[in-house]
């Protein structure tokens, strides 16, 4: 038997360290290894919820819109075409043969601002 508390703890401690790392490496315009970063902590965040949720492990998956219908998060419809594009760097992190254009500084600035917010809710929402 498991302590889900213990395991909505765990997803939160790691996300804040990645949400960390992904502001620190777009500070330092390392854009896609960053953008990969926002999308673990969204991912561990959404893995919280899940846990605390099902009262189960959470599953062995990385697709942000699915974790969040698992964790039974209601998203608008502007966080779901945000997390579908953070999505994106999921793939391009971990499969290099799928690697997207590098958007621009400002853009991944923009996408941290946003991903900040959805980051600040789903922690409130724990």
């Amino acid at each position: 038997m498991f302590n889900i508390q213990k395991q909505v703890d765990y997803w939160r401690a790691i996300a804040s360290d990645d949400w960390r790392v992904a502001q620190k490496l777009i500070a330092e315009k390392e854009i896609p290894q960053g953008l990969f970063f926002v999308h673990l902590a969204l991912e561990k965040l959404l893995k919280a919820h899940v846990c605390k949720t099902t009262k189960d492990l959470a599953p062995r998956i990385h697709n942000l819109l699915r974790l969040a219908e698992l964790g039974k998060i209601a998203l608008s419809s502007e966080q779901r075409d945000f997390l579908e594009k953070i999505n994106l760097y999921n793939l391009e992190g971990r499969y290099p043969d799928t690697a997207f254009p590098v958007p621009s500084l400002e853009r991944a600035q923009q996408y941290l601002g946003q991903a900040k917010e959805i980051v600040e809710w789903l922690i409130q929402l724990l």
